[in-house]
């Protein structure tokens, strides 16, 4: 026994020591990533930047995690547009870099965040410097961002996706049927589509309609300007697209969508003809994330002027948030801080959601308003800013978005998922209570409201309608009769909005860099632009391996209907009033 106990307190010693070291093993890794991270990258003569847009792109993306191939779990890689942007406006100036390579096959953003990087890249082409792309297969985004490079190669047994955009929602009232969950809903619009996948399997009529403009709009946009690029009629590239005429890499080439096809030793040897370099030298490639550590030749103005760029991305929420996710405490700390801050001349706003919470919405506008009074505020749209994204960006001094934004939805909804027949009948659980009131269990989701309940419910739906649509006219200087005809939960694309009043200037994150100094009367060279701060390698690659643990669960226990669960999952971030856009709009 004696001996027994030994082990037992060996094994624990054990255990506890491994902890201890690996622990601070782990230190020691993040230690040694934060100090490589501060050595500079020296940059060859006749180099090629190499950048990989096969990746999600966010606003601004954390440091490059080293563990990414050990640990990736076939997750995609994430890379920040800013950083995107600042290595092209960068390597446009730098003398030792002589063009760029496009490794652009599937890039994972929506069109407005395409966009800001197509324009970087035609703004690189003013220095003469050559842009060459190459891909094993192409999807329409990655034929969008190309279509600006001098010459684009896709491999002969390759694949390519050129055919039209197709806007797909994905419902779940089948699902809810199934299980015996009957979601209860209060809104206000008759666009405010964001419900129906909880109540329909298919698209209403007024969804439809509103789908079928925006896309449109979108699709306008974004066609034609690879019309102009390719030297295309816009009439002859929407006939190649209707009779479906780019079917393989020989197609697109013939009919001028891109250049050439050819394989990847062919697409260097072209680029080393473009160099004048022999027919075995090695091109010297550089990497995004090494050339960021580079020499910087694109100037910072005096650090007493700064234009503060506060971005939020993903659903919006109460508290902190996360990094997908757009929390209203965060914000607001944010903003506060650049307003009380005497460097801090103007404030961006940057704005990529479909909206969430109605209630952290205010919270994030009323900080906008004490902002507005002290120092100009910019609203820059990327992707979405639509419902709670628009309610951010209302009471901005000047709105900027991106033709393709997906913008609008000035509605709100509330659902109280009513789980009672699933609880009693699927699973045998029941409930029972007292109360002081009459109305002290109200709201309940384990029982049938009364009309007399749902009729308060209501109410508060469209009192939040009234404070958000007044709040909106007066942020627009419109009449609030004019606002709630352009509102009812409706969806437009920035283009659209522009027209309507909606937005004021169609234009990226750099336009709304420049409004914002010139309100601030500060001329061009005078100022810099402050970024929120990246996380470190370190700390993403913690993030990830705590995000990974979970998917993994998650997938384990449901297999191909994890995607599902994670939808349902966020109904649990669904609290009180919510002003959002129609779920999950997958424009592809």
């Amino acid at each position: 026994m004696l001996q027994f106990l030994k082990y037992v307190l060996a094994t624990i010693v054990g255990i506890f020591v491994f902890t201890i070291l690996g622990f601070f093993l782990l230190i020691g890794f993040g230690a040694a990533m934060s100090a490589g991270s501060d050595q500079k990258t020296a940059v060859a003569d006749k180099s090629v930047l190499k950048i990989n847009l096969n990746q999600v792109i966010r606003e601004i993306a954390p440091a490059e995690d080293p563990f990414t191939e050990l640990f990736s779990n076939g997750e995609m890689s994430q890379v920040g547009l800013v950083q995107i942007k600042e290595a092209i406006a960068n390597a446009k100036l730098d003398p030792h870099i002589k063009g760029i390579y496009l490794d652009c096959q599937y890039p994972v953003a929506g069109y407005a965040t395409l966009e800001e990087v197509r324009n970087a890249l035609i703004d690189f082409k003013k220095s003469k410097k050559f842009i060459y792309a190459y891909g094993e297969v192409m999807t329409e985004g990655a034929i969008y961002i190309n279509s600006v490079a001098d010459k684009s190669y896709i491999n002969p047994a390759g694949g390519i996706d050129f055919n039209g955009l197709q806007a797909e929602y994905s419902f779940m009232k089948g699902l809810f049927d199934k299980i015996g969950v009957k979601p209860e809903i209060f809104r206000v619009g008759e666009y405010k589509s964001a419900v129906e996948v909880f109540t329909r399997t298919d698209m209403s009529e007024a969804n439809k309609e509103q789908t079928r403009s925006f896309i449109n709009s979108v699709a306008g946009h974004i066609y034609g300007n690879i019309a102009k690029s390719r030297g295309i009629a816009p009439d002859e590239l929407n006939k190649i697209l209707d009779e479906l005429k780019v079917q393989s890499p020989d197609d697109a080439v013939r009919q001028k969508v891109i250049t050439n096809v050819g394989y990847y030793d062919e697409f260097e040897k072209a680029i080393r003809n473009e160099m004048d370099l022999k027919e075995d030298a090695k091109i010297n490639y550089i990497s995004l994330s090494k050339y960021l550590k580079a020499e910087k030749y694109v100037k910072s103005g005096e650090g007493d002027n700064r234009i503060a760029v506060i971005t939020g991305e993903g659903d919006i929420v109460s508290g902190d948030g996360g990094d997908e996710s757009i929390g209203s405490d965060r914000i607001v700390k944010e903003l506060e801080k650049a307003r009380k801050d005497s460097k801090v001349k103007a404030v961006v706003l940057r704005i990529n959601s479909g909206g969430g919470s109605s209630l952290a919405s205010d919270i994030m506008w009323r900080e906008v308003q004490l902002v507005k009074k002290q120092k100009p505020i910019i609203a820059s749209m990327g992707d979405y800013a639509a419902s709670g994204g628009y309610y951010m960006a209302m009471g901005c001094d000047t709105i900027v978005a991106h033709p393709t934004t997906i913008t609008g939805s000035i509605g709100i909804f509330a659902i109280i998922m009513n789980v009672e027949k699933l609880m009693n009948d699927k699973l045998g659980i029941t409930f029972d209570g007292v109360g002081t009131h009459k109305y002290s269990d109200y709201p309940s989701a384990t029982r049938t409201m009364t009309d007399a309940e749902k009729m308060m419910f209501q109410n508060g739906v469209n009192k939040g309608y009234e404070t958000f649509t007044s709040k909106a006219a007066k942020g627009r200087k419109m009449d609030v009769e004019k606002l709630k005809s352009l509102a009812g939960g409706r969806v437009w694309t920035g283009s659209q909005a522009k027209e309507n009043g909606l937005v004021d200037v169609l234009g990226g994150l750099d336009d709304a860099v420049k409004i914002a100094a010139k309100k601030a009367g500060l001329k061009e060279g005078t100022y810099r632009v402050k970024y929120p701060t990246k996380k470190s390698g370190f700390e993403a690659f913690m993030d990830k391996w705590s995000k990974d643990q979970e998917e993994a669960k998650l997938k384990s226990y449901l297999g191909a209907l994890a995607p599902y669960a994670g939808q349902i999952k966020r109904l649990q971030t669904m609290e009180g009033i919510q002003a959002r856009m129609p779920m999950e709009i997958l424009i592809k």
